[in-house]
């Protein structure tokens, strides 16, 4: 098994700012997809439709201002079964983010391209919290014919 980890310090943000961003449906929508819906309680399931796709996830685990995690269960196959975590500390001015998407089977070339979009959302989370605008798809970064 093979993951995808980020960190990202978010300036002008508590953990638990971040954790609302994480864990609401209009957070979401403001900083991963604006075609988001769905149930973000720990057992319910968010949609999460984007240009080329998209993503339902299952809330498997909300610990207010530091935790949060999700297990993919429908999408491309290569996401299905795996989880993806979000941890949160405080350090000094910054809410540290540390992000996972554990269990991929193999690092195949779409991997690759999720691992470089994740950045590109992360940092839209990041600008949401910091400037009050994100960049969801639609309106994000296109990096390759995969968007």
């Amino acid at each position: 098994m093979v993951d995808i980890l980020h960190r990202i310090g978010v300036a002008k943000a508590s953990p638990d700012d971040v954790y609302a961003a994480l864990t609401t449906i209009d957070g979401l929508s403001c900083w991963w997809a604006r075609n988001t819906a769905g149930s973000a309680d720990v057992g319910g399931v968010i949609a999460f439709r984007f240009v080329p796709g998209g993503f339902d996830m299952k809330v498997i685990e909300l610990v207010p201002g530091k935790r949060v995690e999700w297990e993919v269960v429908d999408g491309p196959a290569e996401w299905i079964g795996t989880h993806v975590t979000w941890d949160l500390s405080q350090s000094g001015d910054y809410t540290i983010v540390l992000f996972a998407h554990q269990g991929w089977a193999e690092p195949v070339e779409f991997m690759h391209h999720c691992s470089t979009k994740w950045a590109t959302y992360l940092l839209s989370l990041k600008q949401l919290l910091e400037t009050g605008t994100g960049a969801p798809d639609p309106d994000d970064l296109a990096i390759s014919d995969w968007h």
